[in-house]
């Protein structure tokens, strides 16, 4: 039986994921200082992520952000917080009330700093604490918060200043692993008995997301799935994180041994990518191409 269009267009991005994983390998490089600019724009010109390790132990938000510092510093200050039931702001749903597979949204809400920490560090920390009580977060939260797999058309140097986090990646050639849909977008909204409900936003464009879990690689996966190799990597406090444009990365986050305080807390510097050279044409590209 002659091979369709369809099979020698798989066979072809299967080889090109393959390929990729047996050259790069699914390992990040790991520096222990800073690289030089030039160094750097390497990496970048390679689309290629690294780790500096210890990089950040010399900035002041290291060695000063417990929680009485920040509580000091932020006292009387409001933040708003993204408040979800399971930690899954921003990621594909199923809801039974809709039957269908969602974008759901966080509800938020402004709270005063210092009953927002105790909140995140009492549900860290506290064994009398629900499991089913709701996950609050901001750019400060605990392990009960996760970012769901996605890519950002920009560049970021991500520094991790307290607790851990461990990230999920996979290169923009990995679009046909994904299992990207158009997913209805939906928010959280509390009801007057304080339960949080999904309600499907009015007259909105449905959202691509990926829906396919690299940690559950089983679950909503497609033909091509199996063949992703995802670079794994966690970071701890004072370590740095070049992930480059474009790149998928699923976060998850833990607090570090005999660290009291309860919290995770990173800082992110993003920039625009260049969409000059191959790389957004060739992501476009294979968003465009159909199995």
């Amino acid at each position: 039986m002659s091979e369709t269009p369809s099979d020698a267009i798989e066979d072809a991005l299967e080889s090109l994921i393959t390929t990729y994983g047996e050259l790069n390998g699914c390992v990040i490089e790991e520096l222990d200082c800073e690289p030089s600019p030039l160094e750097f724009m390497r990496f970048v010109a390679r689309n290629t992520p690294f780790v500096v390790r210890g990089g950040a132990t010399s900035w002041k938000a290291y060695q000063k952000w417990d929680k009485d510092y920040l509580v000091n510093t932020l006292a009387g200050q409001s933040v708003n917080v993204a408040i979800t039931p399971h930690g899954n702001a921003d990621a594909p749903t199923v809801s039974a009330a809709h039957n269908s597979l969602l974008f759901a949204k966080p509800h938020e809400e402004s709270q005063p700093f210092e009953e927002f920490l105790n909140y995140i560090i009492g549900q860290e920390h506290d064994a009398g604490f629900g499991q089913d009580a709701e996950v609050r977060y901001a750019q400060t939260r605990n392990s009960r918060s996760v970012t769901a797999t996605h890519k950002d058309n920009f560049e970021n140097i991500y520094v991790q200043i307290r607790g851990r986090k461990h990230f999920v990646l996979l290169s923009p050639l990995h679009h046909h692993c994904m299992n990207e849909k158009l997913l209805p977008p939906a928010t959280y909204v509390r009801s007057q008995e304080g339960e949080l409900w999904l309600c499907l936003d009015q007259d909105a464009t449905p959202i691509p997301f990926v829906t396919w879990d690299p940690d559950y690689p089983d679950r909503n996966c497609v033909s091509l799935s199996r063949f992703a190799r995802p670079v794994r990597v966690t970071l701890e406090p004072g370590d740095m994180l070049y992930l480059p444009a474009m790149w998928y990365h699923k976060v998850t986050q833990s607090v570090a041994d005999n660290d009291p305080n309860g919290f995770v807390v990173a800082v992110n510097y993003w920039y625009d990518m260049n969409f000059t050279g191959p790389l957004f044409p060739t992501a476009a590209f294979l968003r465009e191409v159909k199995i």
